[in-house]
């Protein structure tokens, strides 16, 4: 990603930083709110828990902070296990709130001034979470994401932030690749759901994720309006995380996912990006049809489509919050998109991957009329 500058953004030191996260727990207590979402099965969400509990601050003493479990239909084996630990509270909804609404609930009814979301199959280090609420105390900082390594590889990435292409598609950045390459601190376009940290007031302020989007894309869209409100969005490699991921391609999450993408760019895109992205789009939306028809999921495709357009009332209404509140010019955010799509946690279909150097020109056209 070409580097992208905030407007407010200041580098603070070390000691600086530990100056700002001790004025705001002088005022607030517990200091840090970690929500996490329990769904099924739940294999390792004792292990989450516990790792979240034992975390740790720079002085090496507990750190403070509450555990906000929300149970979205969790088995009772898994829940049993840490429902009575101290420090974690249990919710309860009436109903599966999805990803997203299950985390809107769970930082409305905690109290720290800082929010975590950490997933149920993720545990941190001792210094993680600490780490991260420096790097979100920061004047400028909207989100700090982890270094997320693959559980069974720890020096390996799962994601070292998540790109963003133009099509609104995003993906684990620097998927499997060796730690040691993203030892440094950078911005990145997006922050991984999986665990991130932010300041509550800028949650609150953001209004958190919005329900209608449930599960996928909800994170990428919380970081481009921090991106277009002027906040950066920081990958820390030292707030290492390890994740039991498996990508899956369910049904469900092809349905959700290309529908939220959709809702992505009709929302939080500009008027004049997609007025000179459209001819890419079309193609792109193309290149889905073709994908989903020889992959079998063209019903779920279809469904995207029909949800979309039953519900132009919210877009329209959604569009009109987001384009209202961003106050950077497109020409200053250029940087954050990539041209090419070239996950490598996913099996990119052909024609996609046949796409990418026509979309890379085509994307350098554009970058000089914004």
């Amino acid at each position: 990603m070409g580097r992208v500058v905030a407007r407010a953004s200041t580098n603070f030191g070390a000691e600086a930083m530990s100056r700002e996260v001790a004025s705001i727990a002088a005022v607030s207590s517990p200091l840090l709110s970690v929500v996490v979402l329990a769904y099924g099965d739940e294999p390792y969400l004792s292990d989450a828990v516990r790792a979240i509990l034992a975390s740790q601050d720079r002085r090496g003493h507990e750190l403070d902070l509450e555990v906000v479990l929300v149970d979205n239909g969790a088995s009772q084996e898994a829940m049993a296990q840490v429902a009575g630990l101290p420090r974690v509270r249990v919710l309860t909804p009436m109903e599966n709130t999805g990803f997203a609404g299950g985390c809107n609930l769970g930082a409305a009814k905690s109290r720290g001034a800082f929010l975590a979301l950490v997933n149920s199959d993720a545990s941190v280090t001792e210094d993680a979470l600490v780490r991260l609420l420096e790097v979100a105390a920061e004047s400028g900082v909207g989100i700090a994401t982890s270094s997320l390594r693959l559980a069974d590889a720890p020096e390996t990435i799962n994601s070292a932030g998540n790109p963003l292409h133009l099509s609104g598609l995003v993906w684990a950045g620097s998927y499997g690749q060796p730690a040691t390459r993203h030892r440094k601190r950078q911005q990145v376009a997006c922050a991984s759901g999986a665990a991130l940290a932010l300041r509550r007031g800028l949650w609150e302020e953001l209004g958190g994720f919005a329900p209608e989007y449930f599960a996928y894309h909800e994170d990428t869209e919380l970081s481009l309006r921090c991106w277009q409100r002027g906040l950066t969005v920081v990958y820390v490699p030292d707030a290492v995380v390890l994740h039991h991921y498996e990508f899956s391609r369910t049904p469900t999450k092809l349905y959700l996912v290309e529908r939220n993408r959709l809702v992505l760019v009709a929302t939080a895109y500009s008027g004049r990006l997609i007025l000179l992205l459209s001819p890419l789009l079309v193609v792109f939306e193309i290149a889905v049809v073709c994908s989903a028809i020889a992959g079998g999921w063209w019903s779920q495709k279809w469904a995207g489509w029909r949800w979309v357009i039953r519900n132009l009332g919210w877009i329209r209404s959604r569009r009109a919050q987001l384009q209202s509140e961003r106050t950077v010019s497109d020409r200053e955010l250029a940087g954050l998109f990539s041209g090419r799509l070239d996950a490598a946690n996913i099996d990119i279909p052909r024609v996609m991957s046949v796409l990418n150097p026509l979309v890379v020109g085509y994307w350098a056209v554009v970058r000089r009329l914004l």
